[in-house]
């Protein structure tokens, strides 16, 4: 196939968590025998953090504005298999309604931010990235979230078929390795700032770190204010690019997941990050969400926490009961989670034989 994807970015994992994701799914594409080719909007702010330049094997179209590439990019849809806008890309209106004018490529949106976007419509908040009234005019909508908003996107959008496609990690690049001593911790977090984790960011993080002085805990992320609080033993790393996140977590004793606000009410939401640590062999301990037992068994390849003394419990297990759970949580994430596994869930959903503009009755049957 050849598959044009319209993203927010690829080229730089600053402030978000598209790019790698795309990174691992455009490169199994490819492995796979599949013609990629990427677009996104070029700005200062990934531009001054840009750790991505190629995508080998592919085509990757950096582009200063909708208008000086509008004419290559129709040209590429028109020839596409499947022509594919996301959530926050740039020009996502206008490129919604090039992919929709084509009649060739299979339409798709995908959604990587869908307790997001769902928690602003239920706000009755503007979505930048969705036009509701051609929205039922796509194929096949992508979620990253399973569960309800599965539903929502069918009964509020009007959205024809839709279909979960969760987070992923890429085995080549996460994998147990030795640990650095500048990254060394007791409990480490990787995360963007953002206001809906807070409260628990500090249930689960800064308040376990005042409680326990003599251990050392690290926050790698983006964004974080000036009035964040810190504590004395927690140590910050302000943007840690992707080729560190594998040295990053196997230097930690245990990593935590902190699920945002809406992804957490939502359910059926795994972070990106949960993979990674899995997949580099670290313990890992989560708030708890809806849905969590469908992706690691609790208490066997996780700990779940509500609690401040729960993280403190955790921090207190022997490194034998660890090391255990983490050998369990890393053989499921390879075996269902990979970058590979998901991409040829990606295709299977593409080649899933249907009429794409003739698929109300389908839906209604489920």
């Amino acid at each position: 196939m050849k598959i044009v994807i319209f993203g927010m970015t690829i080229s730089s994992s600053w402030g978000n968590g598209h790019a790698t994701l795309w990174r691992g799914l455009c490169k199994s594409l490819i492995r796979m025998g599949h013609d990629v080719v990427f677009y996104e909007a070029d700005r200062p702010y990934y531009a001054e953090m840009r750790d991505f330049a190629e995508l080998e094997g592919g085509r990757l179209e950096i582009y200063p504005d909708w208008d000086s590439v509008r004419a290559r990019a129709a040209s590429d849809a028109a020839d596409a298999d499947v022509a594919m806008v996301t959530s926050y890309c740039e020009d996502s209106l206008e490129v919604g309604r090039l992919i929709l004018e084509q009649s060739r490529a299979l339409r798709v949106f995908y959604d990587l931010d869908t307790p997001v976007t769902l928690a602003r419509l239920d706000a009755g908040e503007h979505v930048p990235y969705i036009d509701a009234a051609s929205f039922g005019a796509f194929d096949l909508v992508l979620s990253y979230s399973g569960g309800r908003s599965l539903g929502v996107y069918r009964d509020r959008l009007g959205a024809r078929r839709v279909a979960p496609l969760y987070g992923h990690v890429d085995p080549d690049l996460h994998r147990p390795q030795p640990a650095a001593a500048h990254y060394r911790c007791d409990l480490s977090y990787l995360g963007t700032y953002s206001d809906d984790r807070q409260q628990r960011l500090v249930e689960l993080f800064v308040e376990p770190a005042r409680s326990c002085p003599d251990r050392r805990f690290l926050l790698a992320g983006a964004q974080y204010p000036q009035e964040f609080p810190w504590a004395p033993n927690i140590y910050f790393v302000r943007h840690l690019p992707p080729a560190e996140h594998s040295t990053f977590f196997c230097s930690s004793r245990l990593t935590l997941n902190v699920t945002r606000g809406p992804m957490a009410e939502m359910g059926w939401c795994p972070s990106g990050r949960l993979f990674k640590a899995a997949a580099c062999g670290v313990p890992l301990i989560s708030d708890a969400w809806h849905g969590l037992d469908e992706f690691f068994k609790p208490a066997e390849q996780i700990i779940v926490a509500e609690s401040t003394s729960d993280v403190i419990a955790a921090l207190d297990l022997s490194d034998h009961e660890l090391n255990a759970m983490a050998a369990h949580a890393r053989e499921r994430v390879l075996q269902n989670h990979s970058s590979r596994q998901r991409a040829a869930e990606m295709v299977a959903l593409f080649e899933q034989p249907f009429a794409p503009r003739q698929v109300h009755h389908l839906i209604a049957e489920g």
